[in-house]
């Protein structure tokens, strides 16, 4: 009996601790842009006005206190005390949106957005708040977690129940998935993540996952629909390089190759007829009027090495690439102006390629 006393006791310490520094972001427009946003939604093969008609969208989405629509929103922390605010990428992405922060303490603040990981679903925020100094959060280390180890989620719950504290435990590490990371419908494999069963609802997303000490080890990102008790999170210690970049930099610097792929499978490598069924295969995305979706990005170290359409990336320093150990994983523990060795299959033949890599911008 003491034990579990005990045990609750630091749990609700662990949130006294981290909570100050928890936030809400919501994600706003002006009714005009909403307004001719709404007039070139496509209509799909059921009409919108046998249910709704467009008056009644208008008349019915849930508005700001100064009268803007919210069409979105989620949750972070404070990062430093001037005011930056780690989130996730996804919750921040509409560059025509407008985003404002609301503290622990309820005070409101407009922000913009400083910096989004390439790779990472992570974005950082900068308050709109000259000379106020906000509470941050303690940073721990996310390599040093433990399977079935107790863990404390905490967020804006659903868009609308701030301050929302959810517990469970470290259910898996290592995990990766694949997950929508902007307003296009584009996705990602993010790697690497902290697998949990403590409740990461709509709105969570970018709050803190901390331990029994109050800090925090993850940044939580994804909820698997139609699954009980799976939630990820990011590991802080992905996200605390990106903290330091802005510090130091005021962007986040990533390297960059400069391909677009689709990972080999066994399906795959049936229906291209490829003698491997692993591997990055270069190819453009299948995305009507994308400007700039080229499989090789003009002018990126890929194509000034010779990288083309078709080639099969095998091996990243030679390091095979598989479904356990992606591009963007090798990509990530790489540095900007390193000089890398990718094994290409082509025309059924192999052959290293040097690039150097340079930094995405």
């Amino acid at each position: 009996m003491d034990k579990q006393l005990s045990h609750e006791e630091r749990v609700i310490g662990a949130v006294k601790k981290a909570l100050p520094a928890v936030v809400s972001i919501i994600v706003s427009k002006d009714f005009e842009t909403f307004k001719n946003e709404i007039r070139k939604f496509p209509q799909g093969p059921i009409p919108l006005d046998q249910y709704m008609n467009q008056k009644e969208i208008l008349e019915s989405v849930p508005r700001t206190e100064d009268g803007r629509v919210k069409i979105g929103g989620g949750s972070g922390f404070f990062i430093d005390p001037s005011g930056l605010v780690m989130t996730n990428k996804h919750v921040v992405m509409d560059a025509d949106a407008e985003y404002m922060v609301m503290t622990a303490s309820d005070d409101h603040f407009s922000a913009k957005v400083l910096a989004r990981d390439p790779i990472n679903d992570i974005a950082i925020l900068k308050l709109e708040a000259s000379g106020s100094v906000f509470p941050i959060i303690e940073i721990g280390d996310s390599n040093k977690i433990q399977l079935g180890q107790t863990v404390i989620a905490i967020g804006t719950a659903l868009g609308d129940f701030q301050d929302t504290v959810s517990t469970g435990v470290v259910s898996g590490l290592s995990r990766f998935i694949t997950a929508i990371t902007d307003t296009e419908g584009h996705s990602a494999r993010l790697h690497g993540l902290i697998q949990t069963d403590a409740a990461i609802n709509p709105g969570n997303s970018g709050g803190p996952l901390v331990d029994t000490d109050g800090r925090a080890i993850g940044v939580n990102a994804a909820v698997v629909f139609g699954a009980q008790n799976i939630g990820f999170a990011i590991p802080i210690n992905k996200a605390q390089r990106d903290i330091e970049d802005v510090k130091k930099f005021g962007r986040i610097k990533k390297p960059f190759l400069g391909v677009r792929y689709v990972l080999v499978n066994a399906n795959l490598q049936n229906k291209m007829n490829l003698s491997v069924n692993h591997g990055a295969m270069v190819l453009r995305e299948n995305i009507p009027l994308c400007p700039g979706c080229e499989p090789v990005v003009p002018g990126s170290p890929a194509a000034k090495a010779g990288i083309k359409e078709g080639d099969v990336i095998l091996t990243y320093n030679n390091i095979q690439i598989s479904d356990k150990k992606g591009l963007e994983e090798m990509l990530d523990q790489s540095k900007i102006g390193e000089e890398i060795t990718v094994k290409l299959l082509r025309n059924g033949g192999e052959q290293d390629i040097k690039v150097v890599l340079e930094e995405r911008k």
